[in-house]
């Protein structure tokens, strides 16, 4: 039985929470719903831990595909069921089961209409992202890449904002064009190979045109997921409309399948295409940092100020790609993990102080820390890993990008340093006139301090929060070997030469 679980971990990590979240909804009963929570919460917890032996089993001097497993899936288009995972998709996947769990209890006495389709929505997202990191398959990594949107259309369309449908409509709108493209990909490179193993993509030569054409319609779909500027606006208001754990999942895990699937498919498919268009991805990286921050530094709703917050460090991530070194790439790594805790804080945090005002709008608080003292403390600590200070995770994956940016040009180094400023601007001005001074009204005299649930998963996220910026090794050994061989095939030309360094704007 061990061996059998060792062999299709993978699949496990999939569909049991999908399985799980069909039972919560076929059990589901509203006149009980303290079960159906319980219920998912156990479905949550078990599939978390089914993840983990990934990390305990993992090869970390091996950089290829490591738990590999499949079958035949659709013979008359070769077409098959093959997963497998390596040093930058396990921790990624860690941090898809892991964040389920803190949505199912975030939203413990919050959520109480439709209690099972709510946490149902999550267990079967988490299985699909998770599916999407393990794809090894072009079509199997479409189908999850599609059908994880569905749980979180209908998560933001039924149980967010007075304009959710509005968000939601322009949120399909967006991907759909994006996914489309990439799917024209697939299909071109699979009359042109006869496979749609991503691995045989890798290999395949082709001239410098057919290669920045694919690379640009994979850029199409994965920069509206990161989002890239400028096809960044639907995210702002997707994150107002969402309700907490929608927002959470959002910017802690969705935004990720994008930088992971620029490392899957858009570069190593088309490495000759990636260095040529190295400065245009630099260039909007650099954009993203700069431009997004300053329009964060204007907001009035706490909610919107984070997703630009989000955009603006997502760009560091995109720059530490396309800096084409080792230290970049670590660094953006070590970046979507902090961000996925980070924010994912910030957002409960957010959740917290509306579930109680029902208002997100900053000038509607004041002195919060007078009658919260101890959620002050974990909000404005996150606030602070938000804006990169040192020891927290937000200041590890920043620094690598800078250092690895540096080395190759001081002016993107320069240019990416001002989100420490932007960051430390938006982010203290916020906690200035949220947390601090004298109490603003009398809803904020009338709020009472976090209960233990909350307590316990803000504390977790600080745990973890202040281990990954006191010691990153652990992930960063994960991630040298995969990240060591990505840089070797990239510095490999398809077109029979070395592909060009100079990474000018």
């Amino acid at each position: 039985m061990v061996e059998y679980f060792t062999q299709h971990i993978l699949s496990f990590s999939i569909w049991l929470p999908v399985l799980a979240g069909i039972v919560v909804l076929l059990t589901a009963n509203d006149s009980k719903p303290n079960a159906t929570r319980w219920l998912a919460l156990a479905g949550s917890i078990v599939s978390f831990a089914v993840t983990i032996p990934l990390y305990t089993h993992f090869n970390f001097a091996e950089g290829g595909f490591q738990f590999q497993e499949g079958f035949r899936w659709i013979l008359s288009f070769n077409i098959n069921y093959h997963l497998g995972v390596d040093g930058i998709a396990v921790p990624l996947i860690l941090l898809t089961s892991f964040t389920t769990v803190i949505v199912v209890i975030s939203a413990w006495e919050v959520i109480e209409k439709r209690v099972a389709q709510y946490m149902a929505s999550f267990l079967i997202m988490s299985g699909l992202m998770i599916g999407v990191f393990s794809a090894l398959d072009a079509i199997l990594y479409y189908v999850f890449w599609e059908a994880m949107l569905i749980p979180l259309f209908l998560v933001i369309g039924i149980w967010g904002g007075q304009n959710r449908v509005y968000a939601t409509i322009k949120f399909f709108l967006y991907t759909l064009l994006g996914s489309l493209l990439m799917l024209v990909a697939f299909i071109y490179l699979y009359h042109q190979t006869g496979s749609f193993e991503i691995v045989d993509y890798y290999k395949f030569p082709m001239s410098l045109n057919v290669q920045i054409l694919i690379f640009l319609a994979f850029f199409a779909a994965f920069a509206v997921k990161i989002p890239m500027w400028p096809v960044h606006t639907w995210l702002p208001d997707a994150h107002v409309e969402a309700p907490t754990g929608g927002s959470v999942v959002l910017a802690a895990i969705a935004l990720k399948l994008g930088g992971y699937s620029f490392l899957r498919f858009a570069m190593p498919i088309a490495p000759d295409a990636a260095h040529y268009l190295s400065g245009f991805m630099i260039t909007l990286s650099l954009i993203a940092i700069v431009y997004i921050a300053l329009v964060a530094l204007v907001q009035k709703d706490m909610k919107k100020l984070i997703a630009y917050s989000s955009i603006s460090h997502m760009g560091f991530v995109t720059l530490g790609f396309f800096i084409f070194n080792h230290l970049g790439l670590e660094g953006a790594m070590v970046q979507m993990v902090s961000h996925g805790f980070i924010s994912a804080a910030m957002f409960l945090c957010v959740g917290v102080l509306y579930d109680r005002v029902h208002s997100r709008q900053i000038e509607a608080y004041g002195g919060v820390a007078n009658t919260m003292p101890v959620f002050a403390a974990f909000a404005v600590l996150f606030a602070m890993a938000n804006s990169g200070l040192p020891g927290t995770s937000g200041f590890v994956g920043e620094f690598m990008v800078i250092l690895g940016a540096i080395q190759v040009n001081f002016w993107y180094a320069f240019l990416a340093s001002f989100t420490l400023i932007f960051g430390a601007a938006y982010t203290l001005w916020m906690v200035k006139r949220v947390f601090y001074g004298e109490i603003a009204n009398q809803h904020v005299a009338a709020l009472k301090d976090i209960n233990k649930r909350e307590f316990f998963i803000l504390a977790i996220l600080a745990l973890l929060v202040l281990a990954l910026g006191v010691y990153p090794q652990p992930l960063t050994d994960m991630t040298n070997a995969t990240v060591t061989q990505l840089l070797s095939h990239l510095a490999q030309s398809k077109l029979g030469v070395v592909a060009p360094v100079d990474m000018g704007l």
